[in-house]
């Protein structure tokens, strides 16, 4: 358990390897690493994730109120603990809702450039049950199309086909940019920019260290 009750938060466009990079820190600082995505496919069976799934399906971000109810729930419940936020604040209105319950310590943001990013999500492949994600160049499943736990068929979510993956990283843009000064105009955000997860890591690492004692080192990650 990290040592300072240190709220913060990874910002990244899609395919930017922020769930990689939230899954290294949580194991190297023990913070929880929450997803936004995975709040969501837990919340399915209920009132507030029906209303997600109708744009789930349709391969559609989640409008603010729903991923807002959602995530203000799970958070209310964490209110004593540290943890890493992933997914979310996406725009200015999630930002000022988390401001009403809680005060950031960090935001890292992660910049790839457009060329990868749209490479990236263009060979990305998922196990919709349980979000798995894989990568048809650099993390391809043992046997093509299929889920490596489960032996599912995996499928290509719409918005990772090639001509929705360019207005997908647009999109994104518009709504982070406003979350991004936000940040930036009070001090907590730090930028990092590469096209590797594991180069940019080392950096992230040290960043971190000078906030909160890590439990693994560097090279243990």
């Amino acid at each position: 358990m990290a040592s300072k009750l240190l709220r913060a938060v990874v910002l990244g466009p899609p395919g930017s390897g922020k769930g990689t990079m939230c899954e290294k820190i949580a194991r190297s600082f023990g913070l929880q690493h929450l997803s936004s995505g995975q709040f969501l496919r837990e919340s399915l069976g209920g009132e507030v994730g029906v209303l997600a799934k109708q744009y789930l399906e349709r391969g559609l971000l989640v409008p603010d109120h729903v991923i807002t109810r959602v995530m203000m729930t799970e958070l209310e419940k964490r209110r004593e603990q540290p943890w890493l936020l992933d997914g979310f604040p996406r725009t200015l209105g999630q930002a000022e809702a988390l401001d009403r319950i809680c005060e950031l310590d960090l935001v890292i943001s992660l910049n790839i450039p457009f060329e990868t990013l749209k490479d990236r999500l263009s060979a990305r492949w998922v196990h919709p049950a349980s979000g798995r994600v894989y990568n048809m160049d650099f993390n391809p499943p043992h046997v093509q199309g299929i889920d490596d736990l489960t032996g599912e068929p995996l499928v290509q979510r719409e918005d990772d086909k090639p001509e929705a993956v360019a207005a997908r990283l647009r999109k994104y843009k518009d709504a982070a940019k406003p979350v991004i000064e936000l940040y930036k105009s009070r001090g907590i955000l730090h930028s990092f920019s590469g096209t590797e997860t594991n180069k940019i890591w080392p950096y992230v690492y040290t960043l971190l260290s000078s906030k909160i004692p890590p439990i693994l080192s560097d090279e243990e990650n």
